[in-house]
């Protein structure tokens, strides 16, 4: 049932909601990662670490919205709920328990390039289908492929 009547094909629709969807996940988990690590992060790095999560966690947290309600807009109900995520996600296992820096900034790159990567197929997907959600996921896979890099560049 659409409540909210989308401008789109109903090709197109289905297209589009499932690239956005992935991506709403995949951003709800990689802020839940994010904060896991941030919250066990430990070594001589620690404050700049910490602080970097934060980041991330913000950023995630801030696109997860704009995805949501660029689909709600489209007329499909966004998905967050934690089971929905759970076997949704494409991000691998979280480390558990106290994390040293070097380990959490190697999970939390590893974490960015499973997203980006499917980032970058859902921009593909999107792009005849609708150019404004490809748009979005384009600025979204900018901003994470920009955290990967300053993760990256953390462990030299």
């Amino acid at each position: 049932m659409y409540v909210v009547k989308s401008p789109l094909s109903d090709e197109n629709l289905k297209t589009v909601s499932e690239a956005l969807q992935g991506a709403l996940v995949d951003l709800v988990d990689l802020s839940l990662v994010a904060k896991q690590i941030h919250w066990n992060v430990v070594g001589q790095r620690f404050r700049s670490v910490h602080l970097q999560l934060d980041e991330v966690v913000t950023l995630a947290r801030t696109h997860t919205d704009t995805v949501a309600e660029r689909a709600a807009a489209l007329g499909v109900s966004p998905d967050g709920r934690a089971a929905t995520v759970a076997v949704g996600s494409g991000i691998g296992v979280t480390p558990e328990g106290w994390v040293d820096d070097t380990a959490a900034v190697g999970a939390m790159v590893d974490a960015l390039g499973a997203v980006t990567a499917r980032m970058r197929e859902r921009v593909d997907t999107t792009g005849e289908a609708d150019p404004v959600s490809q748009d979005l996921l384009i600025a979204v896979t900018g901003d994470l492929e920009k955290q990967r890099w300053m993760f990256q560049a953390e462990n030299g």
